[in-house]
């Protein structure tokens, strides 16, 4: 079982812990207090170099400052929520925007910059650590004391299962998120030589303001076709509009979810991403919706990490998830929790080598 390890502090004196899993395959998981955060997976590669495949960095201070959400849980409602409002039995509720007039990955102080309470545990031959908060009324604007939980189960085999439940006093939107940044290649090398697969024959349309119009438009003979391998960088600077409006890839797939993910019923292949060069592979698997698949276009150079120098498109995220602004298009795959129902949502990442 993971003991605890000491973290650093926050501001306000409050300890901050680190939890280290490790796998009989090599794998090796860690994830701290601050924001249930996953700061490190290392892999080893086709020749058993051993390298961490997520962006991440070595002591507390910069998670504290950075905005880019590296490695965190994001919610209470991951994504985008246009004009940081949404109506739910009548009421109209007005939350904190923190991008322009929207909401982004749950507020200002949305989960990943909040403190929770961390217990590891033992499962036969797996790894875990559970992570718990209470998300009181009214932060950032949203109804209902919700009671969150993350679990992180590292399997012998080296697959990560990351497991969301929550419950509600009040009816209230919930859509939760691991937001890690991967990189198979170990290092800061944009991943635009990454090969990617989605499973998904459509996607939603954004506007300008990085909200979906509300459509669900076929991925065929666009650049948002990875339904057969292909590599990230081979058409990410075409001169598609969707394109220009995310600087590179920042949108939502609808998953076709044709595909069991074998071991759990509940869970459907989602994506794949392969770096050729080391042989490092990882399968994702789900029980969402969506998928957004974000290129890293706004990292900037600004962030130095445990790999070096966070340049732009230094790392891809694969967010599985309810479909952004889910509570202002009714046709979405709904996002509401109330008294009596429990939220939940799994991914597995499966990380192997070829």
């Amino acid at each position: 079982m993971a003991e605890p390890e000491p973290f650093g502090a926050l501001p306000d004196g409050q300890a901050v812990q680190l939890y280290r899993l490790r796998s009989e395959s090599g794998v090796e998981v860690s994830a701290c207090t601050y924001g249930a955060t996953i700061t490190s997976i290392v892999v080893p590669g086709r020749d058993g170099t051993r390298a961490d495949v997520v962006l991440g960095f070595e002591t507390l201070a910069p998670y504290l400052s950075q905005t880019a959400y590296l490695g965190a849980i994001v919610g209470r409602y991951a994504n985008r929520i246009a004009r940081a409002r949404f109506v739910l039995d009548g009421m109209t509720y007005q939350l904190r925007p923190n991008d322009g007039s929207n909401l982004l990955h749950g507020g200002a102080r949305g989960f990943d910059k909040r403190l929770w309470s961390g217990a590891s545990f033992t499962s036969g031959r797996d790894q875990g650590v559970r992570f718990t908060r209470t998300s009181p009324a009214g932060e950032e604007g949203f109804p209902g004391t919700l009671q969150v939980t993350v679990e992180y189960v590292l399997s012998a085999a080296g697959a990560l299962r990351c497991s969301f439940t929550a419950e509600t006093d009040a009816p209230t939107i919930v859509n939760l998120a691991q937001h890690a940044y991967f990189n198979l290649s170990g290092t800061t090398a944009p991943i635009l030589d990454h090969e990617l697969t989605i499973d998904a024959s459509r996607y939603t349309p954004i506007g300008g303001d990085l909200i979906p119009t509300g459509t669900l438009e076929p991925v065929a003979g666009t650049p948002f076709d990875f339904r057969s391998p292909r590599r990230i960088g081979d058409r990410i600077d075409d001169q598609h509009p969707q394109l220009r409006f995310g600087r590179g890839y920042d949108h939502n797939w609808v998953l076709d979810r044709d595909r069991p993910a074998g071991d759990d019923a509940a869970l459907a292949y989602a994506a794949t991403v392969r770096h050729v060069r080391s042989g490092r592979r990882l399968d994702v698997f789900t029980s969402e919706p969506g998928l957004q698949f974000y290129s890293g276009n706004f990292l900037d150079g600004t962030l130095h990490g445990a790999q070096g120098t966070y340049v732009r498109r230094a790392g891809l995220c694969l967010e599985t998830q309810k479909f952004p602004d889910s509570p202002n298009h009714p046709t979405f795959p709904p996002a509401v929790v109330r008294p009596g129902q429990r939220y939940s949502a799994r991914t597995r990442f499966a990380f192997s080598h070829d």
